[in-house]
């Protein structure tokens, strides 16, 4: 009976109840509190090791320690090094419960390892959480991560979040497949092109370590190469990772190496798979269960195990610095992990960058390269023309483009598609001796020299010393030229010029992979050219000039990585290929396609270099900010004694902000981690005072102009 009427309670109908027991359920949940990671108040701590040493996910220099952490006994079997756990940070010490530190906010990091005692005898901070059980960070990739931020004047949780991706606990949670038998030792292929190149593999198989820089032979076999000593390397039960500029060379890579292995010996990690993809990728090489990795950037992390073969291709490419600090470059670390984990080593390209000439000069590694009579039959033949057949020619003054060009695409266009490599808007040039195109230099520092002023005045770009009375070291000339022809206004020219051909373009808005074998003009700017079926039948690399241009000390080695990176598409001489190159045919870039030797021009190159003390000779570090910061962290920091301040000189470059100045700092080779470290410690200091903010410091900074 009902208490209030006295009539029988009648029973709720089926909806009703439904209806009640929802509303229920939302009382529960909203009278449940959000939960909050544990202080773990008068918890007891492990029983052994019960001090765990962690790197709080903190990028500020002066904050680049280990800080010890208490382990309550619950969380002992998951604090494991290597682990991701969540931590209090911030803490004051007057916050302290039942002998505990308390408060502060939460922040993440990782378990580097566990100990008996802390050095700190105050009273600990307790781990929150354990995020993970998984061991993400593992004693080979902290050691490597730990150089690298030495290295480069950065912290130690700034290469972390460039080495160990996001996690994913879903999938943590799925199982990676079991590792695969080692495959056979691949055959020669064709490496046999190279005289060497067999006993390379030969070396991959049987377990060595040979280090070699390698100068590619034109075409697309590249790719399969290097898919042949990644297979060499898993014979002998090792791993290998590879490391290419882009997506479409790790695409032509990935190919390669599915096409030679199999499903299931190897992962590609790029960003193009997406973070969820890319994490159970990543975790099947951190368990073991891949051994071979090809990727971009980001791979050179990559947690291989057994590492025995460690492979950059194209390491003058600036896709291989890393923007985010502390701007590792892939070469670099692929260098410290090869001389660390006594891996092989392997620096191939088109072109050859100074450093890789500096690396077979001091004997680290030996060269790999073809014969001179299989270089001519496979490279096509490259035609020049020159500024004073450009004056002579009455279709160049009118078009823009010399008859050259002219009769080699159309002669091309009737066997197959025609290439045409046009230089990007927005090249900067820089000053150069109008007689023999030699770059105008400061007789100071030798750096660049730049006309900012109205009244045309010389500066130099480095140390701002006014230059006066110029003349060219070389002729003796005294005029200079810097102009760029535009690209847009060319690659209409060449549109009008055959109507009744196809144009297809590839750029910064649509970059295209393949293009068919059909007679067409291929408008590309250089790096997004297309590979064309059977090859190109002829190419046009267009304002030479432009490229020369680039207003900085490796102006001439980009400009003949860009041309043989485009010539190299081209068919062989053999099978009719021709290649027209819009340049002065007496400067030295130019004469090295020719000669098709980028070697040759790297030895050069670094010779001059070490005359001057340039890198890789040297060791540079460029300091830039507001003016007063940048003189504040120079004078503070205690900089090698034989260390050479340039500058500093106001930054033009777009993004600058106002008054702001750029030092660059130069040390022999020897005394580079000395000056990394002395800049990282005045840098620190500057932080921990708070006036550190708003000055950037780069080790070897690819744009030293």
């Amino acid at each position: 009976m009902s208490s209030e009427n006295g009539r029988p309670e009648e029973e709720p109908s089926p909806q009703r109840a439904e209806q009640l027991e929802l509303i229920r359920e939302l009382v529960r949940k909203a009278e449940v509190p959000r939960a909050k990671p544990r202080t773990w108040r008068g918890a007891p701590l492990a029983a052994e090791l019960p001090v765990a040493r962690v790197l709080v996910d903190k990028g500020p220099v002066h904050l680049d320690r280990l800080w010890d952490y208490a382990v309550p006994a619950e969380l002992d079997a998951e604090a494991r090094p290597g682990t991701r756990v969540r931590v209090r940070f911030g803490a004051g010490a007057r916050n302290v419960h039942q002998g505990r530190r308390e408060g502060g906010g939460l922040l993440d990091g990782f378990i580097v390892e566990r100990v008996a005692e802390s050095d700190y005898q105050g009273p600990l901070a307790v781990i929150a959480q354990v995020l993970s059980p998984e061991p993400v960070l593992g004693p080979q990739l902290l050691r490597l991560c730990r150089a690298v931020a030495d290295r480069y004047a950065g912290s130690l949780a700034d290469v972390l979040q460039l080495a160990v991706p996001p996690r994913h606990a879903r999938i943590e949670a799925e199982p990676s497949p079991s590792l695969l038998p080692p495959p056979p030792p691949p055959p020669p292929g064709s490496w046999s092109r190279y005289p060497t190149g067999p006993g390379f593999l030969d070396a991959l198989s049987r377990g060595g370590s040979p280090r070699a820089v390698w100068t590619a032979l034109p075409g697309e076999q590249w790719a399969r190469e290097l898919a042949g000593a990644a297979a060499a390397t898993l014979a002998s039960r090792r791993g290998a990772l590879i490391v290419v500029p882009d997506g479409r060379s790790a695409a032509r890579v990935d190919a390669a190496l599915g096409e030679l292995l199999g499903p299931g010996r190897h992962v590609l990690l790029t960003a193009d798979t997406g973070p969820e993809e890319r994490y159970r990728r990543w975790l099947a090489v951190n368990r073991g269960a891949v051994r071979a990795v090809v990727g971009t950037r980001a791979a050179m992390f990559a947690p291989v195990r057994d590492l025995g073969l460690a492979a950059v291709w194209d390491d003058g490419d600036s896709s291989h610095s890393e923007p985010h600090a502390p701007q590792p470059h892939t070469r670099e670390v692929l260098l410290m992990r090869a001389a660390h984990q006594k891996a092989a080593f392997l620096l191939g390209g088109f072109s050859c960058t100074v450093e890789a000439a500096q690396l077979v000069r001091t004997g680290w590694a030996r060269p790999l390269a073809a014969g001179r009579e299989r270089i001519r039959a496979a490279a096509p033949l490259i035609r020049t023309v020159g500024d004073g057949e450009l004056a002579r020619d009455e279709a160049a003054r009118a078009a823009r483009l010399p008859s050259l060009a002219w009769r080699v695409a159309r002669e091309g266009l009737e066997r197959g598609p025609v290439l045409v490599q046009v230089p990007r808007r927005g090249y900067v040039p820089r000053l150069a001796c109008d007689r023999c195109r030699e770059p105008a230099r400061c007789t100071h520092c030798a750096g660049p020299l730049e006309a900012h002023d109205a009244d045309g005045a010389l500066h130099c770009g480095w140390c701002g010393e006014r230059q006066g009375d110029w003349h060219c070291a070389e002729c003796g000339g005294t005029r200079l030229r810097a102009r760029v022809v535009g690209a847009r206004r060319t690659a209409e020219e060449l549109g009008r010029a055959f109507p009744a051909v196809p144009v297809r373009t590839s750029g910064r808005d649509q970059v295209l992979d393949t293009v068919p074998g059909t007679p067409a003009l291929v408008v590309s700017t250089p790096g997004a050219e297309p590979v064309a079926e059977g090859g190109y039948a002829a190419a046009l690399l267009l304002d030479g000039w432009a490229l020369l241009s680039l207003p900085d000390l490796r102006a001439g080695e980009e400009a003949l990585r860009r041309w043989l990176g485009a010539a190299a598409l081209v068919r062989g001489q053999e099978a009719g290929g021709q290649v027209v190159i819009v340049a002065e045919p007496t400067l030295r870039p130019v004469q090295a396609l020719v000669r098709w030797d980028p070697a040759g021009h790297a030895v050069r190159e670094l010779s001059e270099r070490a005359e001057l003390g340039f890198p890789p000779v040297s060791r540079m570090a460029s300091v830039s900010g507001p003016a007063d910061a940048v003189a504040e962290l120079l004078t503070a920091a205690e900089l090698p004694s034989e260390a050479e301040v340039l500058g500093p000189v106001p930054v033009t470059s777009r993004g600058a902000a106002p008054g702001e100045e750029r030092a660059l700092v130069r040390v022999r080779p020897g005394l580079g981690g000395e000056l990394a470290a002395a800049l990282k410690t005045a840098q620190a200091v500057r932080l921990a005072r708070g006036a550190g903010l708003g000055v950037r410091l780069r080790m070897d900074p690819p744009d030293i102009g």
